[in-house]
């Protein structure tokens, strides 16, 4: 099975450059200051940063004095995760962090606190965090005189599973703390302002939504928030809160990779969902007893996470890659192997099923056509599958 056009569906893990965004990173390209530098060179690099800092601000419904570029969103998880924060009106010290099971490891192995001084929040079977385990730790947190930084993702990569942001925040800051959320799967897709609403600090990733790789945000959302543990040290670069020149070109893209995406985000939300929609009924017509993870939360409108039992993971992806349709597994280490998903994990799902988990993720420059190639490949794979002789 061999393809000879080939079909994107891997956009949780990265989309396409949009035009708008190469444009304005060949254009900073022409320009040799540096954004430190006072002389005019220097100047026009800075503006550009700020220009894109605007941008950011404007697309997630913050200040921009409060925007700090990163390299990615591993190092602004990382850089928002240390007990190592103040905040204005409340002297106290951070003592714990709180991580939900289902986050990216870029939170649960990148947060910089003592084992013994961070907590697991559970998840359920629909991957939703159970609220009121989150209340009991905090309660506890705050009865030994200690405060929280809590962490829960906007919504997941592997399932596309919203987390309830808004009525998190106002638990957290019941009890005195910080609520951070990765947001990278939202942006482009859903309103983030919306649904990271109230969330204190929040993670951004260009890559995501259609910016270069290797340029992400936080974004400090509360007012009064300063980073006293900074990550990169050696330099007063993004208002001292990270070290480092500025990628100049690459933050362009960024800035506006979120104008183009704002500008377009209700029609490309609905046409993402349709997309969804159209894939979901197509995969239960071909494999009715299939796993649809998440199905009974609230998911992104790009995201659909499944498993065909009998089918594994890694044969379906090389089977998908053969009929040149790009999809990935629940979970891809850095070698670029299957391994065991700890979302699902988290969730209770049955290893045999588990070890199946498919991820179909759309973007910006989806198109129906890229269903419909799916469609075609699942159902040639499911029939090779059935006829597939059984061993004695």
């Amino acid at each position: 099975m061999t393809g000879t056009v080939r079909t994107y569906l891997d956009h949780n893990a990265t989309t396409p450059l949009r035009p708008e965004a190469r444009e304005a990173m060949i254009s900073a390209l022409d320009f040799a200051g540096n954004a430190s530098s006072i002389h005019g060179e220097g100047r026009k690099a800075r503006g550009l940063i700020e220009k894109a800092r605007d941008e950011l601000a404007q697309f997630c419904g913050a200040s921009a004095r409060d925007v700090v570029f990163t390299s990615g969103a591993t190092e602004a998880n990382a850089l928002a995760l240390t007990l190592g924060l103040k905040t204005d009106g409340d002297p106290r010290p951070f003592s714990h962090i709180i991580l939900a099971a289902v986050e990216h490891p870029s939170v649960l192995e990148g947060a910089r606190a003592p084992i013994d001084h961070r907590l697991i929040l559970p998840a359920d079977s629909s991957g939703l965090v159970q609220a009121d385990q989150l209340a009991k730790m905090l309660a506890d947190i705050s009865a030994s005189d200690g405060r929280a930084l809590v962490s829960v993702q906007a919504a997941n990569s592997e399932t596309g599973v919203i987390q309830p942001i808004p009525a998190l925040s106002q638990l957290v800051h019941a009890h005195g703390g910080l609520l951070h959320s990765d947001a990278v799967q939202v942006g482009g897709r859903l309103p983030l302002d919306q649904i990271a609403a109230g969330a204190d600090l929040v993670t951004l990733s260009a890559h995501k939504l259609g910016g270069p790789q290797g340029v992400g945000a936080l974004i400090l959302k509360s007012g009064g928030i300063s980073i006293v543990d900074r990550l990169i040290r050696g330099g007063g670069q993004e208002r001292g809160a990270r070290a480092g020149t500025e990628n100049v070109a690459g933050i362009a893209g960024f800035g506006a990779a979120c104008r183009a995406a704002a500008e377009t985000l209700s029609d490309t939300t609905t046409r993402l969902l349709a997309l969804r929609d159209e894939a979901q009924t197509s995969l239960l017509r071909l494999a009715p007893d299939a796993a649809v993870f998440g199905l009974a939360a609230p998911r992104l409108p790009n995201t659909l996470a499944f498993a065909v039992p009998g089918l594994s993971a890694e044969t379906a992806l090389m089977a998908f890659d053969l009929a040149g349709i790009a999809l990935s597994s629940g979970s891809a280490c850095s070698s670029g192997k299957v391994k065991k998903s700890h979302v699902l994990d988290a969730m209770g799902i049955a290893p045999d099923i588990a070890k199946g988990a498919l991820r179909l993720s759309l973007g910006w420059s989806s198109t129906e056509n890229d269903i419909i190639r799916f469609a075609s490949a699942l159902e040639q794979i499911i029939t090779k599958m059935k006829t597939r002789p059984r061993a004695a």
